[in-house]
């Protein structure tokens, strides 16, 4: 610490602390805020019980902070006066923005999100069909359905007339009514492919991000639980919501891998799956995370894909725990600022939630279980296509999908539903039984 930068210190810390004398030594606030240090104000060898003054011998900001407190105490009577300010000045970091790449993204996101999204669904195959009658909507349609309506952010009448104008431009093949567009959410079948439709739509940017970060977060609902409190005699409620775990690139915010539990699900143990899943199509350089995720598991999980963990470390930790949870506490305690520079990328997670809620609602409509985490999954789907059209036109990229045969969970085959009458079709009908 420089000498300017010492009295600088001493300056605001007897400007703002409460320096307390006591048998003829000075208790002086750790600025911290973890203790006081005992400063002794000898006019030849002053002495406090701080790490700095320890260490070099010097007159620490502690004891200069002293000594400005004492200087300004003999001189009560006024006559003589000492000014010294110092002068606090904030460095304010700006980002530079590619105004023109975003307004052109921003222009023809709606077009280019339907055009990548059947681009994305292309690579989906139908189950087998038996039986005879009428056959349901494909794959394909269904899960462009769902998207584009999340997308759109209109309810099921009023995205009618988008879902009219996807068919016209031959991004479904048969004309699909709004209202039937909440079945495909309750269907179970779609949950793991939208999973995998998440990780697919991360693909084209597997040569930008290696470095990612891991965090949860939840979307509210519509539904409460209420039960009566034995206890305090009284009914009570509250409300149910779904707790999301996501891993997203640091550089573009898209989304590698989802999980989607119980809403109580502890945040450490989706670590390592959520790690394990994002190496699948990501080389994996660093990866970094809040405290809450603090554990040699975690560290080794990264470890074990070929990158390292910057996760925080609680303020009771010791590192006792050994192995790279040792070696990572220590490099955080004497190369804290690099070690920070690192894990600061976290707050790239923070952005990510912030961008799908803000652009695609921070609630789901749907009322079941299933059709609340399929909601959810289609809000992350459309963030990534919308984070693609972007770098296309930022960076130029192409966008390519399934250069390797997917591997898609295996739908159970399905009898096609019988022939109906006209008056006896119910648009909210199940696709396919």
């Amino acid at each position: 610490m420089t000498e300017d930068l010492r009295l600088n210190r001493a300056l605001m810390i007897a400007a703002t602390a409460k320096l307390t004398q006591k048998n003829g030594s000075w208790l002086v606030p750790s600025q911290s805020g973890t203790g006081n240090y005992i400063v002794t104000p000898d006019e030849q060898t002053p002495h406090c019980t701080c790490p700095d003054h320890e260490t070099r011998q010097c007159a620490c900001k502690h004891i200069l902070a002293v000594e400005i407190v004492m200087k300004r105490e003999r001189n009560l009577d006024g006559s003589i006066t000492e000014t010294q300010s110092i002068t606090l000045t904030e460095e304010r970091k700006t980002y530079v923005q590619d105004w023109p790449a975003y307004n052109r993204a921003q222009s023809i996101e709606k077009d280019r999100f339907q055009e990548l999204l059947v681009d994305l669904c292309s690579g989906l195959d139908d189950p087998v069909r038996t039986g005879r009658g009428r056959p349901g909507h494909s794959i394909r349609d269904m899960i462009f359905a769902m998207a584009f309506k999340v997308y759109c952010g209109f309810s099921t009448r009023r995205v009618s007339s988008d879902l009219r104008e996807a068919h016209e431009r031959g991004h479904l093949s048969k004309e699909i009514p709004g209202a039937k567009v909440s079945k495909f959410f309750e269907n179970p079948e779609l949950t793991p492919i939208l999973k995998a439709l998440i990780a697919e739509s991360a693909q084209p940017l597997r040569a930008i991000e290696t470095s990612f970060a891991i965090d949860s977060s939840g979307f509210s609902t519509s539904k409460f639980v209420r039960w009566f409190d034995i206890k305090y005699g009284q009914p009570r409620q509250k409300q149910v919501w779904v707790k999301t775990h996501i891993a997203c690139g640091t550089r573009t915010n898209v989304v590698t891998a989802v999980r989607i539990l119980d809403k109580d699900a502890a945040d450490s143990p989706q670590f390592a799956p959520l790690i394990q899943d994002t190496a699948k199509g990501f080389k994996i350089g660093e990866v970094s995370a809040d405290k809450a995720y603090a554990s040699l598991e975690n560290f080794e999980a990264v470890a074990a894909c070929g990158g390292t963990g910057f996760l925080a470390f609680k303020s009771n930790t010791t590192g006792s725990v050994g192995g790279l949870f040792q070696k990572m506490f220590h490099y955080f305690q004497y190369r804290r600022e690099e070690f920070l520079g690192h894990y600061h990328k976290r707050s790239n997670v923070e952005s990510t939630f912030s961008m799908i809620k803000r652009k695609f609602g921070d609630a789901v409509r749907s009322k079941c279980e299933v059709a609340m985490t399929n909601e959810v999954l289609c809000k992350i789907l459309a963030h990534n296509i919308c984070c693609l059209i972007q770098e296309q036109c930022e960076l130029g990229i192409e966008t390519e999908f399934w250069t390797e045969k997917p591997v898609m969970p295996a739908l159970p085959a399905v009898e096609s539903e019988p022939v109906a009458d006209a008056e006896e079709l119910d648009f909210a009908e199940l696709a396919f039984v």
